[in-house]
């Protein structure tokens, strides 16, 4: 049936109910208080409750997989890099040849105002996570896209509970068997939903051990980045060493890593490097939207340096949230338990 429509859920939590004829999402505040007015959201150039967000189940992107998508997140209320995550969003959108759509002044726009409708009803202190995407729209009978893009914009509270404790104690990494894909299946700067890989990968690093997090390598064996972030080395005497950035996803986070480290006057460079190199290192760093970076401590269940976050990324840490205006590791510790 065409007009089949299937919920885009929250990432954080289904729990909806009613309150002044609105349904306000109970994952906005804290136990025993008073509920948030639903979030609004964006999709098809109308605005609505985020709940009604929905997807054909004959669009592209939810068949194929076929999602573009940018996440992005604000410091104190104001969004993070927006023009460098519009410019990959839009080399994304040529590769796949979708179009048209609206272009980076209008995307700006609504961004800017899905956060000035948003932020407002988040406690004092806590920051948005805004997810856009778009799809090519519908299949065609031939089994094409018919290039009716669907734009979508929405927002969520930064998820900090996920992360705030890796800050003090660490990540751990598995390198499982599943690798990344090929540059022959697309091109590593592609951003996508498309993403079976990364999940199978992580569910086989939990297998080994809870809470840890996959390291993709290529068909060569070096090591190109963790699930949905990038990763960096620091060896005392050589500095930060990345894998090559056209081999892996162009990272916001891994661009404002390489900028701290100029400034901090930390040495920086990009090497294939196999995974024995992250195992004998002295740091291994993971960068991303929400969390920006994110200590590993455990490779292949062997600690990494100390076993502890150490000292580059302590002064990394504190050289990004002077950046924003915010300490970003004491923000996650008051809203973890959220």
């Amino acid at each position: 049936m065409a007009n089949t429509r299937v919920a885009i859920q929250d990432e954080i939590s289904e729990d909806r109910f009613l309150l002044n004829g609105i349904a306000p999402s109970s994952i906005l505040c804290a136990e025993g208080t008073t509920p948030l007015p639903e979030p609004i959201a964006y999709l098809g150039g109308t605005w609505i409750p985020q709940s009604e967000l929905t997807i054909s189940v004959e669009d592209a992107g939810f068949m194929l997989g076929t999602t573009v998508a940018e996440q992005l997140r604000t410091f104190s209320g104001k969004v993070f890099r927006l023009e460098q995550h519009l410019e990959r969003l839009r080399r994304c959108l040529e590769i796949l040849e979708i179009g048209p759509t609206p272009d980076d002044d209008q995307l700006t726009a609504i961004v800017h105002e899905i956060v000035d409708r948003n932020f407002p009803a988040l406690p004092p202190g806590d920051d948005l996570g805004v997810t856009l995407f778009i799809t090519p729209g519908p299949i065609s009978p031939a089994g094409t896209a018919q290039q009716t893009p669907l734009v979508g914009i929405h927002t969520k509270p930064v998820p900090f509970k996920q992360f705030a404790a890796q800050y003090e104690h660490g990540q751990a990494l598995v390198v499982p068997e599943i690798r990344q894909t090929g540059v022959e299946c697309w091109p590593r700067e592609l951003k996508v939903r498309s993403r079976a890989h990364y999940y199978l990968a992580d569910l086989a690093a939990q297998r080994v051990e809870p809470g840890a997090r996959a390291v993709m390598l290529d068909q060569a064996g070096y090591v190109m980045e963790a699930t949905t972030a990038n990763i960096a080395l620091y060896r005392e005497g050589e500095g930060l060493i990345m894998p090559p950035r056209e081999l892996v996803l162009p990272g916001i986070s891994i661009q404002t890593l390489r900028e701290l480290a100029e400034a901090e006057g930390i040495p920086y460079r990009e090497e294939n490097l196999l995974p024995a190199a992250y195992q004998a290192a002295d740091e291994v760093l993971l960068t991303s939207t929400s969390p920006c970076i994110i200590p590993c401590t455990k490779w292949d269940g062997q600690p990494i340096g100390t076993g502890h976050p150490g000292l580059i990324f302590d002064r990394l840490m504190t050289a990004w949230s002077e950046r924003v205006g915010i300490d970003i590791r004491a923000q996650a510790r008051q809203f973890a338990q959220r």
